[in-house]
């Protein structure tokens, strides 16, 4: 009966996130989930090329060096490994920040962008109350790898039901 009785409770459940997930609203949620996804993983890219580029890598830079010195190609291969490590391990970052954040059900977790730069995580976007902010800082300081979490989240004013003006009298 057990079995049964969870089956049917899954079959629900299932059925509820089908509906969410292709409704409107629930497309924009993944839309929105997917575009955040990609712009992480675009500031990572970015942050490499940036990298590679500050190491200065001219090809008859690096063979009149290696002809001197025989060491230039390794360190510069070793920079440019830090560099890539250093993004992926943001990527990493920001990514399971962002889980953290969506499967908790006390937060808007789609409502908070992440971005991560060096260990540093910065949270921003709209939140219900100061509370969330603090539950999300809290959630963000635990995720491996996170140095420091800076703030800009702002509270959503609050919609007040409209009253009706008072008769003149």
């Amino acid at each position: 009966m057990r079995i049964f009785l969870a089956l049917l409770i899954g079959i629900g459940l299932g059925v509820a996130g089908l509906w969410y997930y292709s409704s409107s609203h629930g497309k924009a949620t993944v839309q929105s989930a997917g575009s955040q996804i990609e712009d992480a993983a675009k500031s990572a890219g970015d942050s490499i090329q940036q990298k590679i580029h500050d190491l200065n890598l001219d090809p008859q830079r690096i063979k009149d060096e290696l002809a001197r010195t025989g060491q230039v190609v390794r360190r510069k291969a070793e920079q440019a490994g830090q560099a890539i490590s250093d993004a992926t391990a943001d990527a990493r970052i920001t990514t399971a920040v962002k889980a953290r954040l969506i499967a908790s059900r006390d937060l808007p977790g789609l409502s908070i962008s992440v971005n991560t730069t060096g260990g540093v995580v910065t949270l921003s976007g709209a939140v219900d109350s100061v509370d969330q902010i603090s539950k999300a800082m809290v959630l963000t300081l635990e995720s491996d790898g996170v140095h420091q979490v800076i703030s800009t989240l702002q509270v959503r004013a609050r919609k007040q039901a409209e009253t009706p003006a008072p008769a003149a009298q």
